[in-house]
């Protein structure tokens, strides 16, 4: 009953009309063969996969979850997701944007960022599998040795085998300086590790021949707290010296989760019994590693909700043309019917537009964001690596919080378009709602996030990269300030621009006095950046919409009302949080705690 059409025309439209992407590519030497015939057809063949292959599994897969055999502690996934993993690798998906050292495509990580919001949409739980694969393989490309990078980045580029990072502990979360699972060390090298770990995505699954767990564990003289952590590769299957796999390791699947969403990923208690694990990087500099994947990991969590806020988006406008309920308040507009269309109903179309701006938002701010990691790691300027760097770290808060928030937002709009419908499991609405639910959570969650960005992101460099951020705001709006045609959309950009700055000096001097504003203000305070975010991409997609508008080509007008939409409706939002923001801390500490 559910559909999802990949969403090619926007997804170009960003790429290439928005960012000329191309241009960007041919400064890099590793991508400057890439054209746009290319990129289209790649995502293309990527949009069929998730369509055909993935989209008719995950209503079932979330129906019948993951099974796990208590005696062999194996786990399978639900029927037809090993199949479709098979079909990815056959493919050659998993290699896309990986290193060719290592048998990887060499494409940008651009490509592979449109591809996977086409696999979320899809199949979230999936997805799941070998999305943490990618970040496995970021954290060995950068931290590995020689030895382990040539044992394993073939492997996880080939996708024969999978990955995952095993953080959590039952008694720990964010806070992992109180980890207590310990690296003995062994006389060959290798060391023996022993605990347990929670929550761990795709922990254990039949998919893949082996799975590579990074473990943080604690040497036996490491100092106390977050300095005292170290990485471990630690495989499902030890690994022979001629490649092949040798005997099971000590670490298995315990338990699996009962959850709220996801059921067709397997979230694993992992139990580590003497397991054999090499170390990564250097002893107790295990987080700088670690944040490698945890970094990739929240790009990725933010294109999970995206992809959930789109698919949810495409089958309430389907939904509302087809449903007929009531008349219009101004009159009948299907005469020829007994009642009309929810779609003629003003919130009925509020709830749609936000989801759709939302999708489109977060789609334009998730592909400038990759483009500037494509430049961050492969472009021969030291300089632009730089400048790309300290702006991926301001934004990669914003799109782990701001989209997934959104996306909680988009997808119970779109549940409620469908009324008692999108309560009931066989519409598939209330399914993107508890799948979404999670992005919330995890990864930092979004509260992590917004005292990341608005603690060390922007107060931390005294608003360096914030700055650099609002130059580029301020410069676009003295462009198109000119234009008539762009007021609209040029000083609500403007005013917000200017109201960001002093609220940001007004935070940073409070939190002098008390670090403690800091978190009274962050939450909003991302949000309200997150909105700077979406108002500057949104107007400069605004420009060339205008400018084609007369084309004939009803992209551009469609463009146009969603981004008008988007001004006059959801960015007002700044006022109210910009006000919480300023109400300081007050308010949230006065109450004794007996009170509560």
């Amino acid at each position: 009953m559910a559909k999802y059409t990949p969403p090619l025309r926007d997804m170009q439209f960003v790429l290439h009309e928005l960012f000329d992407v191309t241009s960007t590519f041919k400064e890099i030497p590793a991508y400057a063969e890439m054209d746009a015939d290319t990129i289209n057809a790649v995502l293309e063949e990527g949009g069929k996969f998730a369509s055909e292959v993935l989209f008719p599994i995950n209503s079932s897969g979330d129906k019948q979850g993951c099974t796990l055999d208590k005696v062999t502690h194996e786990v399978k996934a639900p029927d037809g997701f090993k199949e479709a993993y098979a079909q990815y690798v056959e493919g050659g998906w998993p290699a896309l944007s990986c290193d060719p050292a290592y048998g990887g495509q060499g494409l940008p990580h651009t490509l592979n960022q449109c591809f996977y919001e086409m696999l979320n949409s899809a199949n979230q739980a999936w997805t799941m599998y070998p999305g943490l694969s990618h970040g496995a393989y970021e954290a060995l490309h950068a931290h590995g040795t020689d030895e382990q990078k040539a044992t394993y980045l073939p492997k996880l580029t080939s996708g024969e085998w999978t990955g995952t990072m095993c953080l959590t502990e039952p008694h720990c979360g964010t806070d992992l300086g109180l980890l207590r699972t310990k690296a003995e060390p062994q006389a060959d090298g290798t060391y023996k590790i022993t605990g347990q770990k929670i929550f761990i995505s795709a922990g254990e699954h039949d998919l893949a021949a082996n799975i590579v767990h990074l473990v943080l564990a604690r040497l036996p003289d490491a100092p106390a707290g977050s300095k005292g952590i170290s990485l471990f590769i630690v495989p499902k299957f030890l690994v022979n010296a001629d490649g092949s796999l040798g005997a099971r390791n000590g670490i298995h699947c315990g338990a699996l989760e009962h959850k709220m969403g996801i059921h067709g990923n397997a979230t694993a208690q992992m139990v580590l019994e003497d397991a054999v694990g090499t170390l990564v990087g250097q002893p107790n500099k295990g987080l700088a590693a670690m944040f490698v994947m945890m970094n990739a990991a929240r790009l990725g969590v933010g294109n999970q909700s995206l992809g959930l806020t789109e698919v949810a988006y495409q089958n309430a406008v389907a939904y509302a043309k087809d449903r007929i309920q009531m008349r219009a308040l101004s009159g009948p507009k299907a005469l020829d019917k007994p009642a009309d269309p929810i779609i003629v109903h003003p919130d009925v179309r509020k709830m749609l537009l936000t989801a759709r701006a939302f999708a489109e938002g977060g789609r334009a701010l998730a592909i400038y964001t990759v483009i500037g990691l494509d430049k961050e790691l492969n472009h021969p300027d030291e300089e632009v690596r730089a400048e790309a760097a300290d702006e991926v770290a301001l934004l990669t808060p914003i799109i782990k919080a701001f989209i997934t928030d959104n996306g909680w937002l988009a997808t119970s709009h779109c549940m409620q378009v469908f009324g008692g419908h999108g309560y009931i499991h066989e519409w598939g609405m209330e399914q993107y709602v508890r799948d979404a639910r999670i992005n919330m959570i995890y990864e930092g969650t979004n509260t992590i996030q917004s005292l990341d960005l608005l603690g060390r992101k922007v107060l931390g460099d005294n608003g360096k990269k914030l700055k650099k951020f609002g130059k580029k705001v301020a410069e676009f709006v003295e462009e198109e300030g000119v234009r008539e045609d762009m007021q609209e959309f040029i000083n609500p950009l403007a005013d917000l621009g200017e109201k960001v700055t002093k609220l940001t000096m007004e935070i940073g001097m409070k939190a002098m006095g008390n670090p403690d504003e800091v978190g009274a203000a962050a939450v909003d305070y991302l949000r309200v950046v997150g909105h700077l975010t979406f108002a500057y991409l949104f107007a400069r997609q605004a420009k060339i919409a205008l400018d084609k508008q007369n084309s004939g080509d009803p992209f551009y007008t469609a463009k146009l009302h969603t981004i008008r939409f988007y001004f006059a409706k959801l960015l007002p939002e700044t006022a109210t949080l910009i006000r919480n923001a300023r109400s300081g801390l007050q308010p949230l500490m006065a109450m004794d705690e007996a009170l509560f």
